[in-house]
């Protein structure tokens, strides 16, 4: 496996540049244990979930475990688009790793690791329930543990407030009532969530993200007392920077004594990208970015020098894309788009088989899709297939996933491939089922015993930007193309579409293998992927 080079934070010249991430690694939060960094975000309901990623100079990052091999509950084999695991936190505490996250209609979950590299703990519902959101847990110099939260409208009828409990010092349950212990609504924070709890210098902080994802900015709150009462501050705002937004995320220092913020930045097309920055203090309240002089907060920097981590490291890294499928598993840079039948896949140590799996709705709700993220703001992606072992109804190909999403596949029928582009629309929380939802467009055949291998170029271009409505105003324009060739060389274009994220994700791409004979829950046959290779 290999990484591209399609976005390298470091310049090279002890400085580095925002995003550090050009991918959706959204909700993002962070830790250092010793000269290691630790950083998890949201997954919804793709699964392995709750990517984690490492780092040693908080610029280079690369995905090294999930915490979750699948999402908890049954009801997740199937694809509830918006739902799943949002917003996590990641603590250390004891000699253990801690991992608590919320899933929305089921509750809040923990679970633990004394080896982040290696297999966490069977995840534990410490608050079953819909309604609360973005836990985070902490524990005290007495030894005492709480838990902080927000709340979700749509699951528990009011939003903005944020929550304090008392937590088992194991963190495997919660002790007594909930107090409210801030409420954006009558502070002029409306959307306050996302809380992240630190203690420093005898003061309490809550570092929690206020007035929207796409127009916000970030709070911090504090207090003397675990329960408050607790005053706030803006800390951070767009102001003349480009990065809107720029809220929710964590807190961490270096071995050396400096202090530095990591949050996202949402851009449409491609999600919530990573960012890094600068961090200080002024009378015990936090500056995130750059104090500016007639502003009372910070702004996000476009570039600034390196944290001194207090080594030398000089590597530079991304997370990986390209993959030529020789390994013994599948890349970490790969999701299905629900959890995941071992019998979907194998890999025969050159190749990835994908057997056909029972096509039961429309494209877009299909479990069976193997996504990655978008890891640029603009690449090419090619996909190399052998469909000879597709059987008749069978069919395989690119998708490009969003509430928009697009596909070219290739169905087998006798002795010839049926190349198709097809376009659906994904409603929230749920694709809508009705095959009318999804436009064909028919190419010509290929002859599939002269086939050969068949490319899929699937390409990312910025066109200009967005101008639909006002949220939005501003935002990138992506067009995404789909051609293919027959010979590696010469290629058709299939079809265009302009790129819509998912339900609170950004566009993923990837390929799957399906059967549409209606009496087989599983096909005979299926498709060989050669390699997935990225590039600028």
């Amino acid at each position: 496996m290999s990484s591209g080079k399609l976005w390298n934070a470091d310049l090279g010249n002890g400085s580095y540049r925002n995003p550090i991430l050009y991918a959706d690694y959204s909700d993002p939060d962070a830790i250092r244990v010793g000269e290691d960094y630790f950083m998890i975000a949201s997954s919804f309901s793709n699964a392995p979930g709750l990517p984690l990623l490492h780092s040693k100079d908080l610029v280079s990052w690369k995905v090294v475990n999930y915490v979750l091999p699948e999402i908890p509950e049954e009801r997740y084999r199937e694809p509830i688009h918006g739902c799943g695991v949002w917003a996590p936190a990641i603590r250390f505490h004891a000699g253990t790793y801690y991992v608590c996250f919320p899933m929305p209609d089921e509750g809040i979950y923990m679970t633990t690791t004394a080896d982040p590299f290696g297999i966490w703990s069977k995840p534990v519902n410490i608050r079953p329930g819909a309604g609360w959101i973005d836990p985070c847990p902490f524990w005290d110099d007495d030894g005492k543990a709480y838990l902080v939260a927000g709340v979700a409208k749509s699951r528990i009828g009011y939003k903005s407030v944020l929550h304090m409990v008392e937590m088992q010092p194991d963190g495997m349950g919660l002790i007594g009532d909930a107090v409210k212990i801030f409420d954006g609504n009558e502070k002029d924070q409306e959307t306050i969530e996302g809380p992240k709890m630190y203690k420093r210098n005898g003061w309490y902080y809550i570092f929690a993200p206020a007035g929207g994802v796409k127009r916000g900015w970030q709070t911090v709150l504090r207090a003397r007392s675990v329960f408050g009462p607790y005053e706030y501050k803006v800390v951070m705002r767009q102001g003349s920077s480009d990065v809107n937004g720029p809220h929710q995320g964590a807190w961490v220092d270096t071995v050396t004594g400096e202090d530095w913020f990591l949050h996202f930045q949402d851009v449409y097309g491609a999600g919530r990208i990573t960012h890094l920055q600068p961090m200080s203090w002024q009378e015990d309240w936090p500056v995130i970015g750059i104090a500016k002089v007639d502003k009372d907060c910070g702004e996000p920097v476009a570039e600034y020098r390196k944290p001194n981590v207090g080594n030398e490291n000089t590597s530079t890294f991304e997370p990986e894309t390209s993959d030529d499928f020789t390994g013994n598993r599948l890349g970490l840079q790969w999701q299905w788009n629900a959890n995941p039948c071992r019998d979907w896949y194998a890999l025969t140590g050159s190749s990835l088989k994908l057997n056909a799996v029972k096509k039961r709705t429309v494209y877009g709700d299909m479990p069976n899709l193997l996504l990655q993220k978008w890891p640029a703001p603009e690449f090419s992606c090619v996909t190399k297939f052998d469909l000879t072992n597709l059987a008749d109804g069978e069919e395989a190909g690119v998708i490009s996933m969003g509430m928009r999403y697009a596909l070219l596949t290739f169905r087998k029928d006798k002795n010839q491939l049926s190349p198709c582009f097809i376009t659906g629309v994904q409603h929230y929380g749920k694709i809508l089922p009705e095959t009318t939802e999804e436009t064909a467009q028919t190419l010509p055949q290929i002859d599939a015993c002269h086939a050969g291998e068949i490319s899929v170029k699937y390409t990312v271009k910025q066109t200009g930007t967005q101008d639909l409505n006002e949220r939005e105003k501003g935002f990138p324009l992506e067009l995404v193309t789909f051609s293919y060739s027959t010979d590696g060389i010469s290629y058709q274009t299939a079809g265009r579409m302009n790129a819509v994220p998912g339900r609170w994700v950004g566009v993923k791409n990837g390929v799957f293998c399906a059967c549409t004979v209606p009496e087989n829950a599983q096909g005979s046959g299926y498709a060989v992927v050669n390699g997935v290779t990225y590039s600028r």
